[in-house]
């Protein structure tokens, strides 16, 4: 198995993430950025968008971040990752559904134009972000998780942002709830900080 990544990607994060609460054994192609890797010819045929992750499972190409996901919950993961019922699998594609639009165009929006000095549509990212922090805030003050009583899928694809927040200058203090529920996550056996995640106060 080879994971196609870049480093400082947080939608790459929650596949190491992924692979690392399942155990699985797998080898990391780090793309050269600087030689345009994500580009060339040989790349696009893996993900003729240019993006990554990618996951090569022996000949079986994935792309997306949540479709890599969903891929390994139901191959090599247990019901923890993805249940038999039909509710909670439901609710577990509409949160990979929220980061894949409200998160990425928010709060990973953000980081992006700090860390990377990448021109956006600031107001739009803050209104964005401010929307979605907002209702994940009210959502886990009811529940430890994200969907159901254990972590899912859900909470992994959205917690690389989340946790990297700061370094789009949001200020996470009036955010208890998501604060909670990020040291839980990174209480979980097998969990991975990656650069720019603040864990117990320390620079990962």
């Amino acid at each position: 198995m080879i994971l196609y990544n870049i480093a400082l990607s947080g939608n790459c994060h929650k596949i190491r993430l992924m692979l690392s609460f399942l155990g699985i054994e797998y080898k990391t192609h780090d793309l050269d950025l600087t030689a345009s890797e994500q580009s060339s010819d040989a790349y696009l045929v893996l993900n003729p968008f240019g993006q990554a992750p990618v996951l090569d499972d022996n000949g079986t190409v994935i792309r997306d971040s949540q479709a890599i996901l969903v891929y390994l919950a139901k191959k090599y993961g247990d019901k923890q990752w993805w249940p038999e019922s039909s509710d909670e699998l439901a609710e577990i594609i509409s949160w990979l559904s929220t980061a894949a639009n409200e998160i990425q165009n928010g709060p990973a929006r953000l980081r992006v134009h700090y860390k990377f000095r990448r021109p956006i549509d600031f107001k739009l990212a803050s209104d964005t972000s401010n929307k979605v922090l907002r209702i994940i805030e009210s959502h886990l003050a009811k529940k430890p998780w994200l969907v159901g009583e254990q972590p899912s899928i859900a909470d992994i694809a959205l917690y690389p942002y989340l946790a990297l927040a700061h370094e789009g200058h949001i200020d996470m203090t009036p955010y208890g709830h998501i604060q909670s529920w990020k040291k839980r996550f990174e209480a979980l056996p097998g969990y991975l900080a990656m650069p720019g995640i603040l864990n117990d106060d320390i620079l990962e």
